[in-house]
């Protein structure tokens, strides 16, 4: 399962991470962010151990700054990292084949 943190757990599980980490921005509020909400589970248990999926609320207080630092104006936004870097973004609901090509050249 899609682990959702808060800002203050960014940095521990996404930036010094050593698997591949797909973060999903999303919002309560987002239909679209719903829509993709099954397949970026199933990606997670799919994952499992190679890869790790995390969800960022930006509307909570302790993403603000995280959700800026990366410039999402936009949710869904995947963003996806390797070594503490952001590597790759995808901007919308996308099919479960996008975000599993994207993750996959991470891994």
């Amino acid at each position: 399962m899609a682990k959702i943190i808060k800002g203050n757990e960014f940095a521990n599980a996404v930036l010094q991470n050593e698997l591949p980490v797909m973060v999903d921005f999303f919002a309560e509020w987002c239909m679209p962010c719903k829509m993709i909400a099954q397949s970026v589970e199933e990606l997670s248990e799919e994952t499992n151990g190679k890869a790790k999926i995390v969800k960022l609320d930006i509307d909570d207080p302790t993403a603000v700054e995280i959700a800026a630092k990366y410039g999402i104006r936009s949710v869904p936004t995947l963003m996806f990292f390797k070594n503490g870097e952001a590597k790759d973004v995808v901007i919308g609901a996308v099919p479960k084949e996008t975000m599993e090509e994207k993750l996959n050249k991470l891994m």
